[in-house]
């Protein structure tokens, strides 16, 4: 098994998902995918670990990262169906001003 491939692999999407985060800053769909995507890279990474380390740690883990994202996703829906309900966008520079 060629573990250099996937590593190169998730590191590509490792990087995607930092560099749509520090160019989009406006765009908070857009960040929240740059996230997912990250999550993503370090999911591929525990299976190829688990795999060249024949152990299943990393497996489990895996399977949790998912259960994670959707509740990050789920949560991060509803405030912005929220925030555009109240404000009416869900720019970046409206959200500064939230105080709780």
């Amino acid at each position: 098994m060629d573990l250099l491939k996937y590593f190169t692999f998730s590191m590509i999407i490792s990087i995607l998902g930092i560099r749509g985060i520090l160019l989009n800053r406006r765009n908070i769909p857009i960040m929240s995918m740059s996230i997912e995507s990250m999550l993503l890279a370090v999911n591929s990474n525990f299976l190829v670990f688990s795999v060249s380390l024949d152990d299943m740690m990393g497996q489990s883990f895996a399977s949790l990262v998912p259960t994670v994202a959707a509740a990050e996703s789920a949560i991060g829906s509803a405030i912005f169906v929220l925030t555009f309900r109240v404000r009416g966008t869900i720019a970046v520079e409206s959200i500064n001003c939230i105080q709780g």
